[in-house]
């Protein structure tokens, strides 16, 4: 048996930091329109960036406690492994360390009243039950096919819009329909988790949409993602932000290969580098889009 990991990588593990883009990637994009509009705040931005890791990591956390706790986390399941499941780390640690990380995100998430106003702080508290939610609690979330839902909102419309708003105190369509894509591009990433853990999934009682409505509906779903994706920067050169915002179409083929690899015949193995492969896309994605937005000012 080989030993377990240090310490540090236990937790770094446990974070997952595969999946941190999506935290990342909308902070990333809704600074770049807000500086496209003259309203970059740096302050603003990097508590939205502190809020929306803290939050993803604390969501990680949570995960990881309750799949192990509902039995969805086993033996068989052919992912990355689970601190708790592996025995490295007690359920009780792993709850504590889950609510230190969301109180830590709340009292981040007050720094941001200042610059957006009081509604923002049941936004955030909501964020925080929904991350909960997400594995745990009566009626959780991902168990019941509304992860993809929950994912799609609070790291698309909500993180998008919300670090958009800190700074400029507006929003547009335009900055909706970029978020709309990071949004689904950031469901990818639990559409590429579920698609690999489906069996599993549905040996545990965890109705994901994949285990729902079957593998073709994840491919369609992935596949639908990257063409939303490929259309933003479309319809922001057709809106007026100029030739530098079709710069984000670079990442159309890496969100292709993504979806081509997404198919029951792809070996496990292939499937747990898929998630980080996903997880890429978006990064570059947001990465592209951003320099798009600045370049083209």
């Amino acid at each position: 048996m080989n030993p377990p990991p240090s310490t540090f990588r236990i937790w770094l593990l446990a974070s997952r930091p595969k999946t941190l883009p999506a935290a990342l990637v909308p902070v990333l994009v809704g600074s770049a329109f807000a500086a496209r509009a003259g309203a970059f705040n740096l302050g603003a931005a990097a508590l939205c960036l502190g809020f929306a890791l803290l939050v993803q990591i604390g969501t990680n956390f949570a995960n990881d406690y309750f799949d192990f706790v509902q039995g969805a986390d086993t033996a068989q399941r052919v992912g990355p492994a689970r601190a708790v499941a592996s025995g490295w780390v007690s359920p009780a640690a792993m709850r504590g360390a889950m609510a230190a990380v969301f109180a830590v995100a709340l009292v981040v998430g007050l720094g941001l009243v200042p610059f957006g106003g009081w509604w923002l702080l049941p936004l955030g508290v909501l964020s925080i039950v929904c991350g909960i939610a997400y594995t745990g609690g009566p009626y959780p979330l991902g168990y019941h096919g509304l992860g993809d839902v929950f994912v799609f909102l609070f790291f698309g419309l909500v993180a998008v819009g919300a670090t958009f708003w800190v700074q400029a105190h507006t929003l547009s369509g335009d900055v909706l329909v970029a978020a709309a894509a990071v949004g689904a591009l950031a469901a990818n990433i639990l559409v590429a988790n579920n698609y690999r853990d489906r069996t599993t999934d549905a040996a545990a009682g965890k109705r994901t949409l994949v285990v729902r409505l079957g593998e073709r509906a994840g491919r369609v779903q992935y596949g639908l993602a990257v063409l939303l994706s490929a259309a933003v920067p479309l319809v922001l050169w057709w809106r007026g932000f100029g030739p530098w915002s079709l710069l984000a179409l670079g990442a159309l083929p890496l969100g292709v290969d993504c979806w081509r690899r997404l198919r029951p015949s792809t070996p496990a193995p292939e499937l747990i580098r898929l998630l980080a492969r996903t997880a890429g896309h978006l990064a570059l994605f947001g990465t592209l889009l951003a320099v798009g937005l600045l370049a083209g000012r």
